[in-house]
């Protein structure tokens, strides 16, 4: 792991994978270690692949201010690693809440921003999060799966507020396109690379402002592709449609049978869409 300074002093860490034109990818969970999107399915055969670990995960350091783990802030640190880079215009992927801060870099940092992918994006900072009937839909279609009654019953558990690592194993099927043994490898590392703090700071008070924001999307001039699986309930296809719509000259590509981490479940569809974007 490499290592550079932010605008605060705080070290942080990032991995350099792979060759081609660097694509910056942001990690999401919130509070996740960037080590869970390996090489987004073979993407670095494309793209050299500089993945944060965001500040207080991985191996990257807290902070001394716990208030910078906030959503928004957290682009300050992808504007910093630019720089460290000595990079120009950059092209940006955000994973789920990394989308999230991906869409905050865009609001701040238009200028230095020559293409943006938000992959499987958390959608709280545009005021698109899937509804409780969204979310009745998505169980109902996937109610035929042999571990639905087990995962639901740990889903709800995790809703009452409870954090246990078992739970969340648990209700994991839920969040995969396939169930299979490299899912089950990927949900049960997750204890291992959350910082419970990175969580709870980057959903702190101020972190959205969903007007500001559609509104500085709805003026964005560079490439944007939203790239979904039609199995993920965490970013429903038709909401992303509604992301897309907001956005001038963005594109909605839907991948069939992705879950939450679509690279798992058919990376070549993946690989197959992002490696060439922007053309």
């Amino acid at each position: 792991m490499a290592r550079f300074t932010s605008y605060d002093g705080t070290e942080l860490a990032y991995r350099v994978t792979g060759t081609g034109r660097p694509l910056l990818c942001l990690p999401g969970g919130a509070g996740r270690a960037g080590s869970y999107l390996g090489d987004l399915g073979g993407l670095s055969e494309h793209r050299q692949l500089v993945v944060l670990d965001n500040r207080g995960t991985g191996d990257s350091d807290a902070p001394a201010d716990p208030a910078t783990y906030r959503r928004d802030r957290l682009a300050h640190d992808v504007e910093a690693l630019r720089g460290h880079l000595g990079l120009g215009r950059v092209d940006v992927l955000g994973h789920a809440a990394g989308a999230g801060i991906a869409m905050a870099y865009a609001v701040d940092h238009t200028d230095r921003l020559r293409s943006l992918v938000l992959l499987s994006p958390a959608l709280r900072a545009v005021d698109l999060t899937p509804t409780t009937e969204d979310r009745a839909r998505y169980l109902a279609s996937r109610s035929g799966e042999p571990w639905f009654a087990d995962a639901t019953a740990a889903l709800e558990l995790l809703h009452t507020g409870a954090d246990e690592p078992s739970a969340r194993v648990r209700a994991a099927p839920l969040f995969y396109g396939r169930w299979d043994a490299a899912a089950r490898a990927h949900a049960e590392a997750e204890a291992g690379e959350r910082s419970p703090e990175a969580l709870r700071g980057y959903w702190a008070e101020g972190a959205f402002a969903p007007g500001h924001t559609r509104r500085a999307l709805m003026e964005l001039d560079v490439p944007l592709l939203v790239h979904v699986g039609d199995a993920d309930p965490i970013a429903p296809t038709y909401r992303c449609a509604e992301l897309v719509d907001l956005i001038p000259g963005a594109t909605l590509s839907v991948q069939p049978g992705g879950g939450h981490f679509p690279w798992l479940d058919d990376p070549d569809h993946l690989v197959k869409r992002l490696a060439d974007f922007p053309h």
